[in-house]
């Protein structure tokens, strides 16, 4: 892999950006607490219920998501990290529909590795040269329809390059039904679940108000669900970003 040369720079497409922030530590799934910088993407092709993220999904919020060259977004993670390289997460919306392949590139060759966390709905070439592909298929709490299809091809794009896992939201039976019909279809991936936070504040708000009492009884629920129905081979954890920091933007 290859950085991008100052001869292809002009004709790579540039990438929506919502925010770029960290380092701080991953709140959720396989990469929990290990530090990171952020490029969260701007653009969504789902509008779930419950999203904690309208800032970067709402197309009222296009014009705060900057085009950004490689060149540009690198020098931010580049400054924020000190040169020092770390995991950068690529986060949304849903990251997969922006152009990140020559992103992914450029960092790679100067060491940095590169996590994405998407809902699976659009496949990519590049999921290849990720380094952890989290695919997030969204509950029906979420309001969104499952393609079991467009979740097949993120694996055969992706293919043997990344480590892949199953990441679920869930709030309730239906949901918690739906992580298990799912990871059925993908033997051998390793599942995470998450208890989901009901409650996200106005994308405009600088702090949150959440629903803490309902989280943890949620998080109580979802335990005592997969002991008592053995499913063993599922890790649950909490958002640990909302138990810190609520739905706070930048953290």
């Amino acid at each position: 892999m290859g950085g991008v040369s100052s001869v292809t720079a002009a004709t790579v497409p540039s990438i929506r950006v919502s925010e770029i922030f960290g380092p701080t530590i991953q709140g959720e799934g396989v990469l929990i607490g290990q530090p990171t910088v952020f490029v969260r993407t701007g653009g969504c092709d789902y509008r779930c219920a419950w999203c904690d993220s309208l800032h970067a999904v709402e197309s009222r919020f296009r014009e705060d998501w900057q085009p950004m060259r490689v060149e540009e977004i690198w020098q931010q993670v580049d400054a924020l990290s000190k040169g020092r390289p770390l995991m950068v997460s690529l986060s949304g919306g849903n990251p997969a529909i922006q152009p990140l392949g020559p992103l992914i590139d450029h960092g790679h060759a100067r060491g940095y590795r590169f996590a994405l966390e998407t809902q699976g709905s659009v496949a990519k070439p590049w999921f290849t040269d990720l380094d952890v592909l989290v695919l997030s298929p969204k509950p029906p709490s979420s309001g969104m329809a499952f393609d079991p299809q467009s979740l097949q091809s993120c694996l055969v794009m992706a293919g043997t390059g990344p480590r892949i896992v199953l990441k679920f939201v869930v709030f309730d039976d239906v949901d918690f039904a739906f992580a298990r019909s799912v990871s059925a279809l993908c033997p051998g991936l390793p599942v995470y679940l998450q208890p989901g936070n009901h409650t996200p504040p106005p994308p405009e708000a600088d702090d949150a108000v959440i629903d803490m009492d309902g989280i943890m009884e949620r998080m109580h629920w979802l335990v005592d669900r997969v002991v008592a129905e053995g499913w063993f081979e599922a890790v649950v954890l909490p958002q640990l970003h909302v138990l810190l920091w609520g739905n706070r933007r930048g953290v």
